[in-house]
């Protein structure tokens, strides 16, 4: 990350952690860990949130092929893909 790429922002952090990241991070790479930090939990939450949100979007209606279940299906899949190789053959 190129420094212009960077914004200072003011956070209000409970004193025991802020104590924490000075023991265990050195000064001149604390800003660069609690971003990451940040990142991740960010990415974390939209993960999350994609979970939730497509809950429920596979149902027995919408996939009668799935009804035996993923792997037989799967199964299913191959053994057509092998057979029409063989036919081509």
């Amino acid at each position: 990350m190129a420094r212009t790429d960077v914004k200072q922002a003011n956070f209000l952090l409970p004193v025991d952690l802020i104590e924490e990241l000075r023991r265990s991070v050195p000064k001149r790479e604390q800003s660069k860990m609690v971003a990451e930090a940040l990142r991740n939990e960010l990415r974390r939450m939209r993960l999350r949130r994609a979970l939730v949100t497509s809950f429920g979007a596979w149902t027995k209606e919408a996939h009668p092929e799935l009804e035996q279940g993923v792997d037989e299906y799967v199964r299913e899949l191959r053994r057509s893909y092998r057979d029409s190789r063989i036919a081509e053959e």
